[in-house]
């Protein structure tokens, strides 16, 4: 969630920072929602939200609720971590996940073997590009982060 994971919890781990645009996705991601910014006028989805469609430069929107669900698009395991915070979780992996009814939309999270589960916690097999997810919210320091679980069929 790039422009919007700007500022550290205590323990060093990045936080949102939820601007007038994002407020509505973390307020819905507060209520268990997986909700995507669409234009009002022509129906594109966008990520991150943003005042003005990309695709018509109509400013108004509305928000969709999707199905939680999508697919590895990508993924990194960085060791060492980048931050000091996350030092304690190396190796744990950064998924790009592409919804699956709001194709071309992405969000960036980790991939956790249960809801409430630490960021390194999913296992080595089920991290690969393609592999379904489904989105989970849990409560990380006071805050609702989405992450992403595997999909099992």
């Amino acid at each position: 969630m790039s422009p919007m994971m700007r500022a550290t919890t205590d323990n060093g781990l990045l936080a949102p920072v939820p601007d007038a645009d994002g407020a509505p996705f973390w307020d819905f991601a507060a209520r268990g929602e997986l909700r995507i910014q669409i234009c009002s006028d022509c129906r594109e989805p966008r990520f991150p939200p943003r005042p003005c469609c990309p695709k018509c430069h109509s400013f108004t929107s509305s928000w969709r609720l999707t199905s939680g669900t999508g697919h590895i698009w990508s993924y990194v395991r960085p060791h060492p971590p980048l931050l000091p915070g996350y030092a304690a979780h190396a190796p744990y992996n950064v998924v790009l996940v592409e919804l699956a009814d709001a194709p071309g939309i992405r969000l960036v999270g980790n991939l956790v073997a249960s809801p409430d589960a630490e960021i390194d916690s999913a296992a080595p097999e089920d991290l690969r590009i393609g592999a379904a997810v489904r989105a989970v919210f849990p409560r990380v320091q006071g805050m609702t982060l989405p992450r992403w679980t595997p999909e099992r069929s």
